[in-house]
């Protein structure tokens, strides 16, 4: 299950963020399958978890938009993790239209538990 955090600048359009947290949990999904958690494009509540911040006063970021992933770590993710983000980076570019952005992916090892 990945976790997304999207800092974005004051300025960054409502309308942007709302278009840019609809189409990642899909995108997002793509980036990080692998054949130990194979995505069925079936997404369920809890498969992708998306939170967004604005910069505050005491804020320093070179761009009006940092998405965050972490994912947990597998071999296959950490064989061709560059490829990944580049990949994930291209799709919210051509799904969005943003130009200035970056993207992070975060590859811990973690467990996670979500009750029935």
């Amino acid at each position: 299950m990945p976790l997304v955090d999207i800092t974005h600048a004051p300025t960054v359009p409502e309308h942007h963020l709302r278009h840019l947290g609809s189409v990642l949990p899909h995108l997002v999904s793509l980036a990080v399958e692998c054949p130990e958690e194979p995505y069925d494009g079936d997404l369920q509540p809890g498969d992708v978890e998306i939170r967004f911040r604005a910069l505050g006063p005491l804020d320093r970021c070179g761009l009006p938009v940092v998405i965050e992933i972490k994912s947990k770590w597998t071999p296959t993710r950490e064989a061709d993790r560059q490829e990944r983000v580049d990949t994930l980076h291209d799709a919210i570019r051509a799904a969005t239209g943003l130009t200035d952005f970056g993207v992070y992916l975060s590859l811990p090892v973690a467990a996670w538990s979500q009750g029935d």
